[in-house]
């Protein structure tokens, strides 16, 4: 599945949900960050050398897809093409230096 067939399925789901009037780049911001949390919460308490449960896993891809949705809902809102979004910031970062390569 390509870009714009997600985004033909977001927008119809959301037509059909009646949401609309709720994806505002504001609100949206603010569900993108719920969801991450959501993501998160699948790591509380556990080591980080604990494998993840098949039950876990699945709640992380969830989670996962549920975070990614509301980022493509902000770029379509947006206008923007998150995969040339993806390809402009990775050009960017190719040039960028962080103090953890420095301690290696």
């Amino acid at each position: 599945m390509d870009y714009q067939e997600i985004t033909t399925i977001l927008r119809d789901f959301t037509a059909q949900k009646g949401w609309g009037k709720y994806h505002n780049l504001k609100d949206l911001a603010l569900s993108v960050n719920l969801e991450a949390s959501e993501v998160l919460e699948v790591f509380q308490w556990k080591d980080e050398q604990t494998p993840l449960t098949n039950q876990e896993r699945d709640h992380l891809k969830e989670e996962i897809a549920d975070t990614l949705i509301y980022l493509f809902y902000m770029c379509d809102e947006m206008g923007l093409d998150p995969y040339q979004a993806i390809a402009e910031k990775m050009k960017v970062n190719q040039t960028r230096h962080w103090k953890e390569e420095e301690d290696q």
